[in-house]
């Protein structure tokens, strides 16, 4: 390397043991007892969907690197690796292997590879992979099937999907909401993504991710608060109409979102602020979605359209400069 290209900062230098790899590693970890939920309650069907999106991620990130961009892999950061997990976690069991293949190419492809790789990406790439197979493949995307074990497995709307059909049909917030167990919604959902199948697994590995320092927990508790506060004040008004805090922190796939995917470092805000903003805008956009869009669920929308705005958040909060006050 010449000099000219050789920029080296003014000291004191700072280093930490930690990597690219190790922090994904980590959220790896996190995601297993999720994963095994998923297994566990959607048999080899899901094993199948997960195997062929972490494939497909992995595969196609070697691909575009080696053949298009002609740089060394980066599959070695693991990071195509959670891409893979979860876009299967945000998907029906019931998914094709082709549609998979087809969200695959569209969160390595065109969100992530085409930005130039790892860290320079504007939006989730499992979530953009996600909403594209909602929007081409609606008949796909919305057949569900409930958790074996839990109840028959047979398709039918998630709980939030039966609340909205209910409305429409223009039965009660109050005579719907009795036929689930809020148990059920912490343990085992009745029917979602397959990552919607445990909220408690899912909080364990966010737990986990806190405890190692690899993420910090205002973004996701900005989230919680927001459903919560919104959806308090409107049941308040008319729980006729819209559900109560509680159900809507445990359904759909709010705990997913809030605790792996609006977390991502690349696409979330620096600063503890402009994190707090972001979750503010997360949980709120949810909760306008929930009760006044076409869609029962809301969460994947809402974070990509707050990855949006994290550049202004990050220049209307800047992180003090090393060494001044």
């Amino acid at each position: 390397m010449t000099m000219d290209k050789l920029l080296v900062s003014p000291n004191p230098h700072i280093h930490a043991p930690v990597s690219t790899k190790s922090l994904m590693r980590d959220v790896i970890i996190a995601l297993i007892p999720a994963v095994i939920c998923s297994f566990v309650f959607y048999g080899w069907r899901e094993i199948l969907v997960m195997a062929v999106s972490v494939a497909s991620c992995v595969l196609l990130e070697w691909a575009i690197t080696k053949y298009m961009l002609r740089k060394p892999s980066t599959i070695g950061d693991l990071s195509a690796v959670i891409t893979g997990i979860l876009l299967a976690l945000n998907l029906p069991y019931t998914t094709p292997w082709w549609v998979v293949m087809i969200g695959a190419v569209v969160a390595i492809g065109v969100a992530k590879m085409t930005f130039g790789g790892i860290g320079q990406n504007i939006w989730n790439p499992a979530l953009v992979g996600r909403v594209f197979l909602l929007v081409s493949f609606p008949t796909y995307m919305t057949t569900w099937g409930a958790p074996q074990g839990v109840v028959d497995a047979v398709s039918g709307p998630t709980p939030l999907g039966a609340i909205q059909e209910g409305l429409m049909q223009g039965a009660s917030v109050q005579e719907l909401t009795s036929a689930f167990n809020y148990k059920d919604l912490l343990f085992a959902n009745l029917g979602g993504s397959a990552g919607e199948a445990c909220a408690l697994a899912l909080l364990a590995g966010f737990v986990y991710l806190c405890c190692r320092k690899v993420i910090k927990p205002w973004i996701t508790l900005s989230i919680f608060a927001t459903v919560a506060l919104v959806s308090l004040a409107f049941w308040a008004a008319d729980p006729t109409r819209f559900t109560d805090p509680l159900f809507n922190l445990l359904t759909g796939g709010l705990v997913l979102g809030a605790c792996f995917m609006a977390t991502d470092y690349v696409t979330s805000p620096m600063t503890l602020w402009g994190g707090v903003i972001f979750g503010v805008g997360i949980g709120f956009l949810t909760m306008m979605i929930r009760y006044f869009g076409s869609y029962p669920e809301g969460v994947s929308f809402a974070i990509l359209i707050m990855n949006s705005v994290v550049p202004l958040l990050n220049m209307w909060f800047h992180q003090k400069k090393f060494g001044r006050k």
